[in-house]
């Protein structure tokens, strides 16, 4: 089990390079969703926190 972790670590690694430099332009397109929607999360979170308080 622990070897079949290692190879599909080493395929998502290998999968986030080749498209990173295919495609450098859709690879940043891509981190900027991923940052986007951790901001809203975490924006989501707080106005949760503000309303329980209030």
């Amino acid at each position: 089990m622990a070897h079949a972790k290692k190879i599909a670590m080493y395929v998502v690694i290998v999968f986030v390079l080749y498209t990173i430099i295919t495609s450098p332009a859709r690879a940043a397109d891509l981190v900027q969703i991923g940052f986007e929607g951790i901001s809203s999360a975490a924006h989501g979170v707080g106005e949760f926190m503000t309303q329980l308080v209030a």
